[in-house]
């Protein structure tokens, strides 16, 4: 490589490959919320193999390069070394088709943040390659001996060990205009709510909030025209997306999700919201990792009564929470009968009661119900036309939603992340007559009590007496299995696995018609 226009062709592609090859770590990156710590802490998680796979790499076409170029010496140097790019080549071409049996669980969305990581990461490549590759020669020249220069480009290999840090540069280059970026999306938001003459209603708490944003969506659309963030959009980019898109042009009732990891973020929201009503569905130690103590979780998830919001809480509030003239409660409810695929209990609600049946299930579908129903009439809708939403609810996806396949049935809990919510997925399977097994990791973000958590979680499994229990990973399954052997589980019953992939033949072609699968928390890849 004598020139530069060679070093540079040479340096495009070895560029494009690195970036086609690592693309996938775009995902992760994307998943840690673009935070360079928590991506390292997936890149260096026992069992990912990612630095295992590329350091491998490096160490084949090192060889296959040296090997090759040694061999074809004797038809000079510059013939030995073009030959040697043949193995290069070929080793990574295979490395990017054999990676992908290692797909992440969540694959990549190619937003516009991802894209432009993408571009800058690609430059920041194509400019490494080109000053390693651009060294080596040096060297090689220095050096000046033929037997040098055959082998001078053999260290260029374990360039593949140094991509996940140039996608942290990448990331660390232009974090500061996306959030400038985003800062400005949301402020234009902001000012889009506050043009229209809308009803704004928060939903806030530790656990439920997705199922209670969408149960309060189907109750409204009885009477009013409602839109609400989509999936779990409830961050201030998620729910200034929906603020700008056309359908809040007709709507009459915004729904904001609104979730919270640190101190101030249930604040923040507020301020681009301007929160009219609000459902808060409770407190638990989720994200205690981040904000130290329940107290503060509290703390944070009241920020809407503290922004004057009329707010109706969750049954598990009282006592937590004051109740005044803008705070009360849920509805009472009686009579609750929960079967393993339908759900029947009566509301006390205006004086009134009316018995409602639901396909949602388990006893936090009943008090999410009560709580999306006494917020509905708080916000004038009729008893009747509660009744008529509420048997039009029907399972969100992957939050303890059922599916039957060839007789099986399928109980996906896959979001769901909270200890509450966890012994009522464990409940809601323990109901069902056939056969029952259980597919889990654990629960994350659990801080100091993410231990005790996992082993209650453990200890709730075995007295389910289901008939299989399979832990997924090696984060927090020590914490579950010693929970569920101290509370008498049949360690027969119990096998550990490191990915999902593992675990599949224990259960497939193992169930037959009337049995039962939970899975539960189906952890992203940072985890």
């Amino acid at each position: 490589m004598d020139n530069v226009l060679e070093r540079l062709i040479a340096s495009v592609v070895c560029a494009t490959l690195f970036c086609i090859a690592t693309y996938k770590t775009l995902g992760a990156m994307q998943q840690s919320g673009y935070k360079n710590r928590a991506f390292w802490g997936w890149a260096r998680k026992e069992g990912n193999m990612l630095f295992n796979r590329l350091g491998m790499l490096g160490i084949c076409i090192a060889l296959t390069t040296t090997v090759f170029s040694l061999c074809f010496s004797p038809f000079g140097t510059q013939i030995a070394l073009i030959v040697s790019a043949l193995p290069f080549l070929a080793l990574w071409g295979a490395y990017i088709l054999s990676d992908r049996k290692y797909a992440l669980k969540i694959a990549t969305v190619p937003t516009g943040r991802v894209k432009r990581l993408f571009i800058v990461y690609y430059f920041l490549t194509l400019c490494i390659t080109y000053a390693v590759i651009v060294l080596l020669t040096f060297l090689a020249v220095w050096n000046g001996s033929t037997l040098y220069k055959l082998v001078s480009y053999a260290p260029f290999a374990f360039i593949a060990l140094l991509l996940p840090a140039i996608l942290s540069l990448a990331n660390a280059v232009v974090s500061p205009f996306e959030n400038a970026r985003n800062a400005r999306f949301v402020k234009r938001a902001g000012q889009k709510l506050d043009e229209r003459k809308l009803v704004r209603v928060a939903v806030v708490g530790s656990y439920g909030k997705t199922s209670v944003k969408n149960i309060l969506k189907t109750l409204l659309s009885e009477k009013y025209q409602t839109v609400e963030t989509p999936a779990s959009y409830n961050t201030p980019v998620g729910i200034a997306k929906t603020a700008l898109s056309p359908a809040i042009e007709t709507a009459e009732v915004f729904i904001a999700e609104m979730g919270a990891r640190r101190v101030g973020d249930i604040q923040t929201l507020c301020e681009l919201v301007k929160p009219d009503f609000c459902a808060f569905t409770g407190v638990c130690a989720q994200h205690i990792q981040t904000f130290g103590s329940e107290e503060a979780i509290l703390k944070e998830k009241s920020a809407p009564i503290r922004y004057g919001a009329r707010t109706v809480c969750g049954a598990g509030l009282q006592g937590k929470v004051e109740e005044n003239a803008r705070v009360s409660f849920a509805c009472a409810v009686e009579n609750v009968c929960l079967g393993a695929t339908e759900t029947i209990f009566t509301l006390l609600l205006g004086g009134q009661k009316i018995t409602v049946k639901t396909a949602l299930l388990g006893n936090s579908a009943v008090e999410n119900i009560a709580l999306g129903a006494t917020l509905a009439y708080e916000m004038g809708l009729t008893v009747e036309e509660i009744a008529r939403g509420v048997e039009k609810l029907a399972p969100i996806p992957h939050r303890l939603q059922l599916t039957e396949q060839n007789g099986v049935y399928i109980l996906d809990d896959g979001y769901n992340a909270n200890p509450r919510g966890a012994k009522e997925s464990v409940l809601a399977l323990a109901r069902f007559a056939g056969k029952k097994y259980i597919v889990t990791p654990g629960l994350v973000e659990c801080g100091v009590l993410e231990e005790k958590i996992n082993g209650d979680l453990g200890a709730e499994i075995a007295n389910a007496g289901l008939d299989k229990v399979i832990l997924v990973g090696d984060t927090l399954v020590g914490a579950v299995k010693t929970g569920y052997l101290q509370a008498g589980g049949d360690a027969e019953k119990l096998h550990i696995v490191k990915t999902l992939e593992q675990a599949k033949p224990l259960f497939e072609g193992e169930l037959g018609v009337g049995d039962c699968i939970l899975f539960l928390n189906d952890l992203p890849d940072v985890y």
